[in-house]
């Protein structure tokens, strides 16, 4: 996402009273250096915690080790509980949490093949859960989850208030 379509989703956000943070793993960091770039993220953006170990994902965002060891660092119920542990730390409006495999060596198998990646909003006490597969080398997947994330994300808050 281009950083005015960026300046629009945050002056959205910044309309609503809605704040927004992030738990990040594979994209480390992308997703809140994307922002920087953005008008208006100071007044809506909190932070975002790169966990991108399986100890900082446990530490920092309070992920259990049974969830770690039952479902791998790169899954869905691991990006639910980091987008919960995100919620309680930052008390954001709006809670996105990320894990994927951008390399190889992770928990890859034919089910899960490198570029699969699982990202999780939370927003009104309600997590919507996404997975997909991205191609191409580990900075390719990692710009095609960013535009993902914002497009899901500016999808999630449009949804919500066509209702209003």
């Amino acid at each position: 996402m281009k950083p005015e379509e960026l300046t629009q989703l945050m002056m959205k956000l910044k309309d609503k009273g809605l704040s927004l943070a992030f738990a990040e793993s594979c994209t480390g960091g992308s997703l809140a250096a994307a922002l920087s770039e953005a008008t208006g993220t100071a007044d809506v953006f909190l932070g975002s915690m790169v966990t991108y170990n399986a100890i900082a994902k446990n530490k920092v965002l309070g992920v259990k080790n049974e969830t770690l060891k039952l479902y791998t660092a790169e899954s869905q119920q691991v990006t639910n509980e980091m987008v919960q542990g995100l919620q309680k730390l930052l008390k954001a409006d709006v809670c996105v949490a990320v894990t994927g495999l951008f390399g190889e060596g992770g928990s890859e198998t034919a089910e899960k093949p490198v570029g699969t990646t699982f990202v999780s909003i939370l927003f009104k006490d309600k997590v919507e859960e996404y997975r997909q597969v991205f191609k191409g080398d580990a900075q390719k997947m990692r710009d095609q989850a960013q535009d993902f994330i914002f497009q899901k994300l500016q999808e999630t808050v449009e949804r919500h208030f066509q209702h209003e």
